[in-house]
């Protein structure tokens, strides 16, 4: 046998920078993935794309891309990020998020391939691949739950909204390959309460009173444990009222809810002088108390009679409003953060955050004009030319090592 001394060195294996950290890859993956998604849906609602595939209505498909394949995506590289370090573990290794990276990832292309052609087969292979991502992601994230030496509520609920998610993405292949469109149904009306709401909050929850710490002299953190049960109470109660088919006596939940929400941006708001990429977190959060409000407006003009549809204006508060310029806020916190660049908003990130603003208010003004559809098509195109700057910037840098030379 040859002395170890005078073999070759082994060759070590180079991986491009867009795999060195969970958050690199599966923010990128989320943030090509959000600007297909919305510009098939604009496509779609000016009658340039082919119809859903047969059996799955193009609003279910645009639900089930935006809710449990495209946000997910950003959740997870999130949170396969801080659990280690919320748990005080191990950090995740490539072979942790690489699978779930990969098989969201083609979940997501094929789903489109279907938006677009209409292929039942591409819809199901990609559902199957959407599933098996967040399989995974939830089997490395429930390692380190089981691992932790203490509890942590941040962590339990989390991973209780991600466990409904996962219920969701099931139910929706169950009613898309057992011919039972209502389970479809029930997956897109569980994902906003569910799935997306308490992640937000509860990663707010967590990391808002930090970063403000951080920045701003003086500064008390708040973070009262009594606001993530009461947060769950009230998304309990108000998905209940809704599925057994009673929205008019909602509106005492939404009022809560509302009330929760409103109380907490109010303690965390800071007193002092605070950087615009910190007041830009709160502002998104602002939409939360607001979607609530008109959740619970919807619900009363319909238990007096009054001829007040709201359409779906209270979702996309939600949804535009909230969950879409909080990630903005929120992604590029952690894409500078974790780069090795200034804590700073930015010119681009700052006209992406501001135009998603315009593009909620858009879109929630347009349910109550005489033609929602011409507002409906604007908001999709507008959604589209604010995020694109963002994403080829922030997608630069994801492909690029860190500016400080530190791994990660």
């Amino acid at each position: 046998m040859r002395d170890p001394a005078t073999l070759p060195p082994s060759k070590t294996v180079r991986w491009p920078p867009l795999s060195a950290a969970p958050h690199r890859l599966l923010f990128f993956i989320g943030a090509a993935n959000l600007l297909a998604s919305m510009l098939w849906w604009w496509m779609h609602l000016t009658g340039r794309s082919l119809v859903a595939p047969a059996g799955v209505p193009s609003p279910w498909l645009h639900g089930f891309l935006m809710q449990y394949q495209v946000l997910p995506t950003f959740m997870f590289g999130f949170l396969l990020t801080v659990y280690p370090r919320w748990m005080a573990q191990r950090e995740a290794t490539r072979w942790h998020y690489l699978p779930v990276g990969l098989a969201l990832l083609s979940g997501q292309a094929l789903t489109l391939v279907a938006a677009w052609s209409g292929s039942m087969l591409a819809l199901s292979v990609g559902w199957f691949n959407t599933a098996a991502g967040w399989f995974a992601g939830m089997a490395v994230l429930g390692t380190w739950v089981l691992r932790a030496r203490a509890r942590d509520w941040h962590v339990c609920s989390t991973y209780l909204a991600l466990s409904i998610g996962l219920f969701g993405v099931l139910a929706f292949g169950f009613g898309l390959h057992g011919g039972r469109p209502d389970w479809q149904y029930l997956a897109i009306r569980i994902a906003a309460f569910g799935l997306l709401m308490p992640v937000y909050v509860t990663v707010a929850h967590r990391v808002f009173p930090f970063f403000a710490g951080n920045a701003v002299p003086g500064y008390r953190p708040y973070r009262p444990d009594w606001a993530l049960r009461a947060m769950w109470f009230g998304i309990a109660a108000h998905l209940a009222i809704e599925l057994v088919g009673f929205p008019a006596w909602r509106w005492p939940v939404d009022l809560a809810l509302a009330a929760l929400f409103a109380h907490l941006l109010w303690r965390w708001w800071p007193r002092a002088k605070a950087p615009p990429l910190l007041i830009a977190l709160f502002a998104g959060f602002l939409w939360l108390p607001l979607a609530m409000m008109l959740y619970a407006v919807d619900s009363l003009s319909i238990l007096i009679g009054a001829d007040l549809s709201l359409g779906r204006a209270p979702l996309h508060a939600l949804a535009v409003g909230f969950f879409g310029t909080l990630l903005v806020a929120m992604a590029t916190r952690v894409t500078a953060g974790h780069s090795g660049r200034p804590l700073q908003l930015g010119r681009i990130a700052g006209f992406t955050f501001v135009g998603m603003h315009l593009v909620a208010l858009a879109r929630v003004f347009g349910e109550l004009m005489p033609d929602p559809s011409r507002w409906w098509r604007a908001s999709a195109v507008a959604w589209v030319l604010v995020f694109l700057p963002w994403v080829l910037r922030s997608t630069w840098i994801y492909l690029t090592p860190r500016l400080d030379g530190k791994p990660g």
